[in-house]
C-alpha cells in the first residue's frame, strides 16, 4: 500500500511538473539566472520565473493606473525585447505617448501601434497578432472581456509562445479569465535623491491580486538605472549614501 502511495504521489509530482511547463514556468537551468528583472516580485510565480508565453491581465480603472501601468510594461518590454522581435499595441482610444518609453528601456520604434474603433476589433488583432512567433510580445486595451475570449488569446500564444498583456479599464463588468496573472499597477509619489532636488525616479505599487499556481501579494517597486528596484533596497542605498557623505 505504502508503495501504490508513492507512486501516485510521483505521478502526480510528475504531472504538476509538465503542467508548469505547459503554462510557462520552466526552471532556469542549473547556474543560469532566468528572470525579467522584477526582482522579489518573480518569487510570487511557480519556481520564481515570470511567465512569457502567457496573457496577463492588467487593471487599470483610473488615467493615474493606466500610465503607471504603462510604465511597468514599458520596462517589461525592454527585457522581452532585448534579442529582437517587434511588439504590437492595439487600442480603441489610445492615450500612451511612445516617445516617453525610451525612459524604460523600450524602443518606440520598434512597437507597431494598431488603433480601431470597436473592442471586438482589438481582440481580433491581438489573437492574429498573439500566432505571430517573431513577436516579442503584444498589449492590448480593452473595456470587457469574456472568458471564452480569454480562451482562444491563451491557445494562441501555447503555440507561438509570444507574451500577451491585456489592459483593462473598465471593470464594472470583471468576468473570470484564463489569464496567468491579474495584475493592477498604481503609482506612488517618487522619493528625493540625496543632495538633488526635483522629481526622482518613477514608482509604483504593483499587486498580484491572482496568480495560477503561485502566491498573490504587494510590492513595490522603482525604475532606476534601468531597471526595477525594491523601494525597500533603494532606500537603504540612499541611507548608507547619506551616511558615508
Amino acid at each position: 500500500m505504502c508503495q501504490m502511495d508513492a507512486a501516485k504521489k510521483d505521478i502526480i509530482s510528475k504531472l504538476q511538473k509538465d503542467i508548469l511547463l505547459w503554462q510557462g514556468f520552466a526552471p532556469p537551468p542549473a547556474g543560469q539566472v532566468k528572470g525579467i528583472g522584477l526582482g522579489p516580485l518573480e518569487g510570487a510565480f511557480p519556481n520564481g520565473v515570470f511567465p512569457t508565453g502567457s496573457i496577463h491581465e492588467m487593471l487599470c480603472p483610473t488615467p493615474e493606473q493606466t500610465a503607471a501601468t504603462g510604465g511597468l510594461i514599458g520596462g517589461l518590454l525592454s527585457t522581452l525585447m532585448k534579442h529582437g522581435g517587434a511588439c504590437i499595441w492595439i487600442s480603441t482610444s489610445r492615450k500612451l505617448f511612445p516617445p516617453a518609453l525610451k525612459a524604460f528601456g523600450a524602443a518606440p520604434d520598434s512597437i507597431i501601434f494598431i488603433d480601431v474603433q470597436r473592442d471586438r476589433d482589438v481582440l481580433w488583432v491581438m489573437e492574429e497578432a498573439l500566432k505571430c512567433g517573431g513577436l516579442a510580445a503584444v498589449v492590448a486595451e480593452v473595456r470587457e472581456i469574456s472568458f471564452a475570449q480569454s480562451r482562444r488569446l491563451q491557445l494562441a500564444v501555447e503555440d507561438s509562445k509570444v507574451t500577451g498583456f491585456l489592459l483593462r479599464n473598465d471593470l464594472k463588468k470583471l468576468s473570470s479569465t484564463v489569464c496567468v496573472a491579474r495584475w493592477q499597477v498604481s503609482p506612488l509619489p517618487s522619493g528625493a535623491e540625496p543632495g538633488l532636488p526635483g522629481v526622482s525616479f518613477p514608482r509604483w505599487q504593483v499587486d498580484l491580486l491572482r496568480v495560477r499556481n503561485g502566491n498573490p501579494g504587494s510590492w513595490q517597486l522603482e525604475w532606476c538605472a534601468g531597471r526595477f528596484v525594491p523601494i525597500v533596497e533603494q532606500e537603504e542605498e540612499q541611507r548608507i549614501y547619506i551616511q558615508i557623505a
